[in-house]
C-alpha cells in the first residue's frame, strides 16, 4: 500500500503543483482587466468571464512598451521618467535598487548568472554549485587579495534564497553545464543530473592549468 500511494503521488503531485502555479499566474495576470475603462471590460461586452484575457493583455503591454522603449525617443521618454522618479526620496532607493537588479538579471548585456560554477563552499573540502554574478566592486577589490569574482550560492531546494560570496578565481571551476541545467540540479538536491548523467567534470581553473605546467617541466 506504501508503496501504491508513493508512486501515485509521484504522478499527481508534480501535475498538481504545475497546475496551482499556472493557475495563481493567471489569476494574478488577469487583475490587469482592472486597467482598462469599465465600459470596456470583456465580462460586461461578453456577459461572461474568459480566463486569460489578463494574460494576453498583460503580454501587449509588455510587448507595445518594449517597442516604445527600444526606439529613441522611447529611450529619451525613459530617461525623463527614471529623473523623476529619482527625484522622490522613498521611491528612489526602491526603484533604483530593483532597476539594477532588473538590469543585471535580464539584459543580454549583463553578466549574472551566465556560468554555473563548481565552488568550494561553505568550508575547505566541501563543494557546492554556485553561479557567477560578475566581479567585486571597485570599491571592495582593492581590499581583496588577487583576482576574485562575484559568486551566488542558493540554497535547496529554494533557489530564491542563498548566500553571496567573493571567491579567488582560481578557487572555483566553470562547469559543462547550462544555468537551467544547474538550477534544477540544485532544486532536486542531486537527484536529477544534467542531461540524465553523471555530474560532469569540471573544466581546471587556471591555477590548476599553471600547476600542470610546471610538474610536467
Amino acid at each position: 500500500m506504501k508503496r501504491y500511494l508513493i508512486a501515485g503521488l509521484l504522478v499527481w503531485a508534480p501535475l498538481g503543483i504545475t497546475i496551482w502555479v499556472l493557475h495563481f499566474l493567471v489569476t494574478t495576470l488577469d487583475q490587469t482587466l482592472s486597467l482598462l475603462p469599465a465600459a470596456w471590460h470583456p465580462d460586461r461586452l461578453l456577459g461572461f468571464h474568459v480566463p486569460g484575457l489578463g494574460v494576453l493583455l498583460s503580454f501587449l503591454i509588455l510587448v507595445a512598451t518594449g517597442i516604445v522603449a527600444a526606439n529613441f525617443f522611447g529611450a529619451r521618454l525613459i530617461l525623463v521618467w527614471e529623473a523623476l522618479l529619482g527625484r522622490i526620496p522613498v521611491v528612489k532607493s526602491i526603484y533604483s535598487s530593483v532597476k539594477q537588479v532588473s538590469d543585471t538579471l535580464l539584459s543580454d548585456k549583463g553578466n549574472a548568472f551566465r556560468k554555473a560554477l563548481l565552488v568550494e563552499f561553505p568550508r575547505e573540502g566541501s563543494w557546492t554549485i554556485g553561479f557567477l554574478t560578475g566581479t567585486p566592486d571597485t570599491t571592495v577589490a582593492p581590499h581583496l587579495p588577487g583576482d576574485h569574482v562575484s559568486v551566488y550560492v542558493p540554497t535547496t531546494p529554494n533557489p530564491t534564497g542563498g548566500y553571496f560570496v567573493m571567491l579567488p578565481r582560481s578557487r572555483v571551476r566553470e562547469l559543462d553545464m547550462s544555468v537551467d541545467e544547474a538550477l534544477k540540479y540544485i532544486i532536486s538536491m542531486g537527484v536529477v543530473a544534467p542531461r540524465g548523467s553523471a555530474l560532469p567534470p569540471a573544466r581546471p581553473s587556471v591555477a590548476d592549468a599553471g600547476t600542470a605546467v610546471v610538474s610536467r617541466n
